[in-house]
């Protein structure tokens, strides 16, 4: 393919003969391995109006790329072009509004880094690494959600290219804003949001480890602890063999334990005094509770998910941590086999749950914990058999508590996990904004919102 065959296109185009091409498709999950027609690195939002009207014209597959981190692999489509936005990684901070406007390949760190100079962050994910157009537009779970919202919370306007190539932004749109605050990339391709901020500098927290025979009373007396939790504090829990990690004893490496990590973002004393339950209980085996700068508690699990290695997710989210689910948690903990596998539970509630069910996209907001069971191995190891197994048993376990799924956690699991993640009601309204936005489905390569569900869409209101 030659670059003037797509009109308007200034970018780089990177064909499969070009000695670029395979680092170029190539994303964090190893895993997934596709063979784009093309990549169209575009720099401007007339580059991604070119490359879309080029792929609607011929009936191409088209895949949008941001930083390349769902663990489902849609960034990069076999046979078609990925319009590839990493070219594109403006960020403009406004302390006085307190907002952020960053272009659609900028990366949590980026922004992190360039709003932490004016001591302002808002809601971004866990790992630095992570794009943030995929992350926001699927919901947006991070260490500041209890506090100040899901990143599509904070989400107030947005810049994207539809399906007919047009350039739009949602201050025309509500209903389109309404649904790209959880709904994916079903509806263009953005290429610039504006984020609320708020005042966080550094905030108190870190990893505390237990050794997991510890974790049948300690994630009940967790359980017990964060019910009465101010929203200033946000915790992960993780379940899996301790990791290599300098800043971890020797002696833990292989261990199976037990990790709460927190982040509490209001006044370090009061933290120090909210932690203290959590910290004195039992007997830890390491604990890196620390006041950090915001961006480098960001970057904590960064060592853990690097890009490259395979990845096979399996996620629910589930009302509460009640003493069978507990077990469950435990126990199949104690059967992973790879040193690199891990459980997360993320708490939820806070500012989350004071967000209406149908007030954005992402429906879940009375959901207390998402669960993301993740098998991790190198590629050329060979267990993905053992690792996938270990999920999927893992996954059947908890299943009987769960009340949906956060679509970001989703792999390629097909329509009835789409609609899980976002509820009948939830579900319907995204395709009646589909189906005006883009009735033709060529933002297909996704978790998908298909318009072509003419009676789900049309349930409504009894029409």
């Amino acid at each position: 393919m030659a670059m003037r065959e797509i009109q308007g296109f200034a970018g780089q185009l990177i064909n499969p003969r070009d000695t670029e091409y395979d680092e170029a498709r190539a994303l964090w999950n190893g895993a997934i391995d596709r063979r784009p027609a093309a990549i169209t690195r575009c720099g401007t939002a007339a580059d991604v109006q070119a490359v879309v009207r080029y792929v609607r014209e011929r009936g191409l597959p088209l895949s949008a790329r941001g930083g390349g981190h769902g663990v489902g692999g849609t960034a990069v489509c076999d046979g078609g072009l990925v319009a590839d936005l990493s070219r594109m990684r403006t960020v403009r901070v406004d302390p006085h509004t307190r907002t952020a406007t960053a272009a659609g390949g900028v990366l949590w760190g980026e922004l992190d880094q360039a709003t932490h100079r004016f001591g302002l962050a808002t809601t971004g994910g866990i790992v630095t690494h992570t794009g943030i157009a995929g992350l926001t537009l699927g919901g947006g779970l991070g260490w500041l959600m209890r506090a100040h919202g899901l990143t599509v919370d904070n989400l107030l306007h947005a810049e994207l290219v539809t399906a007919d190539g047009e350039r739009i932004t949602t201050d025309d749109h509500p209903r389109l804003l309404w649904a790209l605050r959880g709904g994916g990339g079903n509806f263009g391709v953005v290429t610039s949001f504006r984020y609320r901020l708020h005042p966080v500098t550094e905030v108190l927290g870190g990893p505390v480890l237990w050794p997991l025979e510890d974790a049948p009373g300690l994630l009940r007396h967790y359980r017990d602890w964060i019910a009465e939790a101010p929203d200033e504090l946000t915790t992960i829990v993780a379940l899996r063999k301790a990791p290599p990690l300098p800043a971890l004893p020797e002696a833990l490496h292989g261990r199976l334990v037990c990790a709460i990590n927190s982040c509490w973002c209001g006044p370090p004393e009061a933290g120090i005094a909210v932690l203290a339950p959590l910290r004195s209980y039992g007997h830890p085996v390491a604990d890196l509770t620390g006041l950090r700068p915001y961006p480098e508690h960001q970057a904590l699990l960064d060592p853990t998910v690097p890009h490259g290695w395979h990845y096979y997710w399996k996620s629910s989210e589930v009302a509460a941590l009640d003493d069978d689910l507990i077990d469950v948690l435990v126990e199949h903990t104690a059967r992973v086999a790879s040193p690199r596998s891990y459980t997360l539970v993320f708490q939820l509630g806070g500012a989350i749950a004071r967000v209406p069910e149908d007030g954005t996209a992402y429906p879940h907001r009375s959901a207390g914990h998402a669960i993301n069971i993740d098998a991790a191995w190198l590629p050329e190891e060979p267990v993905a058999d053992r690792e996938t197994a270990w999920v999927r048993d893992f996954f059947h376990a908890v299943a009987p508590h769960q009340v949906g799924v956060y679509v970001n956690f989703l792999g390629n699991e097909g329509q009835e996990r789409v609609l899980a993640a976002y509820g009948e009601a939830t579900y319907r309204e995204l395709v009646r904004v589909k189906r005006i936005y883009d009735p033709e489905n060529v933002f297909r390569h996704n978790q998908n919102i298909d318009p072509a569900l003419a009676p789900l869409a049309t349930a409504r209101d009894g029409s």
